[in-house]
Parts: C-alpha cells; sequence; structure tokens
C-alpha cells in the first residue's frame, strides 16, 4: 500500500449495514445482479465501478439536500 493510504474503512460506527443495504439497492436499480452470496469480487469491474460511482452519487444528493436545509455553514 502507498504511503498516506489507510485501508477501507466505515469511520461512523453502525454506518457500514446502512452502505451495504444502499450498495443493494443501487445495484437492482440500474440491473446489476447482486451476488447472493454477497462476495462482489466475481462482477466485473465494470459492474461494481457503476454500483459504487451510483452510490456516490446518491451520498452526494443526500448531502446537498441536507445542507441546503441548514442554510449556509460558511458564514458561521
Amino acid at each position: 500500500m502507498a504511503a498516506g493510504q489507510q485501508s477501507n474503512r466505515t469511520l461512523v460506527p453502525g454506518a457500514g449495514h446502512a452502505l451495504d443495504q444502499m450498495k443493494y439497492e443501487v445495484a437492482q436499480e440500474i440491473g446489476v445482479q447482486a451476488p447472493a452470496d454477497g462476495y462482489w469480487g466475481d462482477l466485473p469491474s465494470r459492474q461494481n465501478g457503476a454500483v459504487g460511482g451510483h452510490m456516490v452519487r446518491r451520498l452526494i444528493q443526500m448531502a446537498e439536500q441536507q445542507l441546503a436545509g441548514r442554510g449556509d455553514l460558511r458564514s458561521r
């Protein structure tokens, strides 16, 4: 592993389950057959990347909606 990199880990306790659930929801929405055994390593990287990309888009959308509800945080 390169210097400065760390392994993927969930920063918020309890968020791992929610992220896993989101992964399966996104896979179903975009038509990717999620593995029954939970091992995603046998799927092509294009499919895994599509699932991850859509998850990121959804997380950004959720963050933007949350920030929009709070107003401008920079003025504080």
